[in-house]
């Protein structure tokens, strides 16, 4: 049986997952990327809460597609919120996703602008 795309990234994801856990010490910095989209959020897996959420959906950023420089910009954006909340170390968690392009971007933007992971 051969698994679909999708299929294939949330079998990476589980498979990540299973070595990946925020606490509130160190939260994990969750990544998800549709087509036109991008969402990252810091998540304390411990009480199963979302301590600090951006997305390109939001409508004061002013970003329109997952680009690159969209991503770079989202990554700068989580930071400075995370900073605001006193997170300063996180669990990086690419959701599956490979390691480069938009994913790259916003977790090399993120580390630039202070998260340590």
């Amino acid at each position: 049986m051969k698994l679909t795309r999708a299929e294939r990234r949330q079998r990476r994801h589980r498979r990540v997952r299973l070595k990946v856990f925020g606490t509130p010490e160190r939260p994990r910095l969750s990544v998800h990327k549709s087509l036109k989209h991008l969402r990252v959020q810091v998540i304390d897996d411990t009480t199963g809460r979302t301590l600090v959420a951006a997305s390109t959906l939001e409508p004061e950023l002013g970003l329109k597609k997952s680009t690159v420089q969209t991503a770079q910009t989202l990554g700068r954006v989580i930071a400075e919120r995370a900073l605001q909340k006193g997170i300063k170390r996180v669990v990086f968690d690419r959701g599956g996703y490979r390691y480069h392009g938009v994913v790259k971007a916003l977790a090399e933007a993120s580390r630039q602008a202070g998260l340590e992971f």
